[in-house]
């Protein structure tokens, strides 16, 4: 029997998160401001989730894109890729860093968005871009536990272990990730700046 579930709550708040931060880069305003005007509007209500995600991005902003930069491949650069890939990179990088999710989950999570919002090549350009950058939290962190304090101490800790399922949304169900780790891929020719889609 097929599963007509419709996104999980988690998904819904990161695609919340990515609206206000493309929103805020897209006015040239800081992501916090636009997060409280949000929050003050309440239609719809925002997240709890989302508004970690928002303030934990922009906390960590420089380690973030730093961890991007160095994740990009031949000629790219930040400033070179899509509005949107940009910032779901940036959401993807901050919970394999800062948060106790699963970092093949939040690749997961990132590539799923981007198949729905961004270019038909974005997908496998922001898989390999995240995979690099995997790669570089194991080799950089190896046996640092993940704690709330690593962000005071400005260094991401070590994911847990490969293949933990998604957590459970308000209905106890857990989302529905692949399940193989995410492999490198070369990045696609350049493309234009998507915005995201409604």
């Amino acid at each position: 029997m097929a599963d007509h579930r419709g996104p999980g709550t988690r998904t819904k708040a990161r695609k919340r998160a990515l609206d206000i931060l493309f929103e805020s880069e897209l006015r040239d305003r800081d992501p916090l401001e636009t997060l409280a005007e949000r929050v003050d509007d309440a239609e719809p209500p925002v997240r709890p989730f989302t508004a970690e995600i928002v303030e934990g991005v922009t906390a960590d902003l420089p380690l973030i894109d730093k961890t991007i930069t160095e994740s990009l491949a031949g000629e790219w650069t930040l400033a070179r890729m899509p509005r949107v890939d940009r910032n779901l990179a940036r959401v993807a990088v901050y919970e394999m860093f800062f948060t106790d999710l699963a970092p093949e989950i939040a690749v997961n999570e990132a590539v799923g968005l981007a198949r729905e919002l961004s270019t038909d090549s974005s997908p496998d350009f922001l898989n390999g871009v995240l995979g690099r950058a995997l790669r570089t939290l194991r080799e950089t962190y190896p046996a640092t536990p993940r704690t709330t304090d690593d962000r005071d101490r400005g260094a991401p800790a070590e994911p847990d272990a490969a293949g933990v399922p998604d957590e459970p949304d308000a209905d106890g169900v857990p989302d529905q990730p692949g399940d193989a780790e995410p492999q490198p891929a070369d990045p696609p020719a350049p493309h234009a700046d998507a915005d995201p889609k409604d």
